[in-house]
């Protein structure tokens, strides 16, 4: 099999919805972006099994397109345990028991909105509403948290949080723990809207997460620029 035919099977070469294919084009082929493909191929290689699957990478893309985004959400990277990652950040696909972090977000939101707690953790129907939710990495050796930080991903998406910046206004952005606070250098703050918070895992919830009320406050600031809110 040639080396793009292996690019191809693991979908790196990614088929992304039109409008994010037209402001991202240029990154596929950077220097930085074509050494990532070649280190997932070789992590594919070597037997490592990788989260998620080849065709859910640039799910976040795809569910929420460019011209759609309002709220983005920014997660470090994706689940590592079997059958848990499906490119969406905090979020699980149907079946799968909703993990820790995700349960306080619940939480909070029924604090907040007074809505119930899901059965279900599969965050889809907020991407479809115009939640990016993007991870700084988009994969991840099965059982290996951050095993693929510093191997082009985070300049990836950091590029991702700037070309939002620059190209609309008016976008919610929720930081939720210092690792997603550090990209707020790379927001316009002149033109969009940024709110931060404790990170919702069990080890910091209490600190700041539990009662920041940013799901009704996030739909003020919609509705305030005449934009539906979102069905939390």
């Amino acid at each position: 099999m040639t080396v793009q035919e292996n690019l191809t099977t693991l979908n790196i070469n990614p088929v992304l919805e039109e409008s994010w294919k037209q402001v991202m084009k240029e990154e596929f082929t950077k220097t930085y972006f074509l050494e990532l493909k070649k280190f997932l191929l070789q992590e594919k290689a070597e037997g490592q099994i990788l989260y998620p699957a080849g065709s859910l990478i640039f799910n976040a893309f795809n569910l929420t397109p460019f011209n759609d985004v309002k709220v983005v959400i920014l997660g470090q990277d994706p689940y590592h345990g079997d059958g848990q990652a499906h490119g969406l950040c905090f979020s699980v696909p149907d079946g799968v028991k909703p993990p820790p972090s995700l349960l306080n977000i619940f939480k909070e939101i029924k604090s907040d909105l007074g809505n119930e707690i899901p059965v279900l953790g599969n965050l889809e129907r907020w991407s479809k509403q115009g939640v990016l939710l993007l991870n700084s990495l988009l994969t991840v050796c099965a059982n290996q948290p951050a095993s693929h930080h510093k191997k082009g991903w985070e300049q990836f998406t950091d590029k991702v949080i700037e070309t939002i910046s620059k190209e609309k206004s008016g976008v919610v952005f929720l930081l939720w723990g210092r690792f997603a606070q550090d990209k707020e250098l790379l927001i316009d703050h002149s033109k969009h809207f940024i709110l931060k918070a404790a990170h919702p895992s069990p080890l910091s919830s209490y600190n700041g997460f539990f009662g920041c009320k940013h799901f009704s406050k996030t739909n003020e600031i919609l509705l305030q620029q005449k934009k539906a809110a979102i069905n939390w």
